[in-house]
């Protein structure tokens, strides 16, 4: 019996990672989404989870199970596409594994190991949500959320949020720095910028009063630091701010790293609102001036991309997120993002469709009076174009 299901398992895992991505039934003009997610717990390898050990193991149970795999940071290079996925095991904690493909959209295999992390915080309980930036310094720093328990209450939901920032040159060596400091009592969702900006390391920060609500925080904010291995901010400036009955009501926090066009930097950041049904998180995208990265100039109305069918159920309902986009040398663009907090998926775009979505997409004018006209005018546009006029 250990045998069979062992090879049963094997099987079903090497079956899944052959499969071939096909493109959605899905049509919007700006993006392509894909049939299967990119990552899920059934991509983690067998011997991550089983004893392969049959006389420790003779039923062939699963020993360390694995419950998700989702918000990942990546890159492109060598030819080759990387993800450093979250991993959260049936324990709830999560941890880092790298996963590459050469095609982006299937064929995603972990490496043999999880990264681990260089152990300097002794109270730090859990680690997620890595952002990638491929820095002109040479480095390849991960930006992640560092969880510890709050101690000032016995409230054992009550948690501390911080920037944990580490380095690399591989994905193989990790070097811990200093958790990012700021004059707000907690960070959530930081994205070290690509570039210096006035000889400085230059991050986007997300304040918050409380480990979920953001009370005084009003947005994603832009901060600049005179060190990385020491890296402080003492001044946030409000860069991308929460709107009243918009999708950034409740919350918005940068996501994958800003991307770099001929027109300016482009974001594509979370936004969250509150429903009957709970948080909703959708992506949405803005873009902030070439020769200021903390200016704004772009903000496309609504949502970029929003859970859409089976990617609303799971764990966490409701939920799009992403933190990591991957740019290939001929201009495409792979957006990662995760459903529900539980598996991980792909849509497609070009460099091209990305500047033109973002700087030619009409603004929110913030009241129905005005939204109404603003789509009477389209419509009226178009009837005219429709009848030849």
């Amino acid at each position: 019996m250990f045998e069979k299901e062992k090879q049963a398992v094997f099987d079903r895992y090497e079956s899944l990672l052959a499969k071939k991505n096909e493109p959605a039934d899905f049509y919007n003009g700006i993006f392509t989404r894909y049939r299967d997610p990119v990552l899920t717990a059934a991509h983690i390898p067998p011997f991550w989870k089983y004893d392969l050990d049959e006389t420790t193991n003779p039923f062939f149970m699963e020993r360390l199970g694995v419950n998700a795999v989702f918000n990942a940071g990546a890159l492109y290079r060598d030819g080759k596409f990387y993800l450093v996925a979250r991993v959260e095991g049936n324990d709830r904690k999560s941890f880092f594994a790298v996963a590459e493909s050469e095609s982006g959209i299937d064929g995603f295999r972990f490496w043999d190991k999880p990264v681990e992390l260089p152990d300097t915080c002794p109270g730090e309980t859990n680690v997620y949500d890595m952002r990638l930036t491929e820095h002109e310094d040479g480095y390849v720093y991960g930006v992640f959320c560092s969880e510890s328990k709050d101690p000032s209450t016995a409230d054992l939901s009550a948690a501390m949020a911080k920037a944990g920032i580490v380095r690399t040159k591989d994905l193989l060596h990790w070097e811990r720095l200093d958790d990012l400091k700021t004059v707000s009592p907690q960070q959530r969702n930081v994205v070290l910028h690509p570039e210096f900006v006035d000889g400085k390391y230059a991050f986007y920060t997300r304040p918050q009063d409380g480990f979920i609500e953001t009370g005084s925080g009003g947005g994603i904010c832009f901060g600049l630091s005179d060190s990385i291995e020491h890296a402080e901010i003492r001044e946030e400036k409000l860069v991308s701010p929460r709107l009243y009955h918009t999708v950034t009501e409740s919350k918005n926090g940068a996501g994958a790293v800003p991307i770099k066009t001929e027109k300016g930097w482009i974001h594509i950041a979370h936004g969250v609102r509150n429903t009957a049904a709970g948080l909703r998180y959708v992506l949405y995208v803005f873009a902030t001036a070439l020769d200021d990265p903390s200016r704004l100039i772009a903000a496309p109305s609504g949502y970029f991309l929003a859970p859409l069918g089976d990617e609303r159920v799971g764990d966490v309902s409701n939920v799009a997120f992403s933190n990591g986009a991957a740019v290939t040398p001929d201009g495409k663009v792979y957006l990662y993002y995760a459903s529900a907090d539980t598996r991980l998926h792909v849509a497609t775009t070009t460099m091209e469709r990305l500047v033109d979505y973002t700087f030619h997409t009409p603004q929110d004018p913030l009241r129905s009076a005005d939204c109404v006209k603003q789509r009477i005018a389209l419509i009226e546009k178009n009837l005219r174009l429709m009848k030849g006029e």
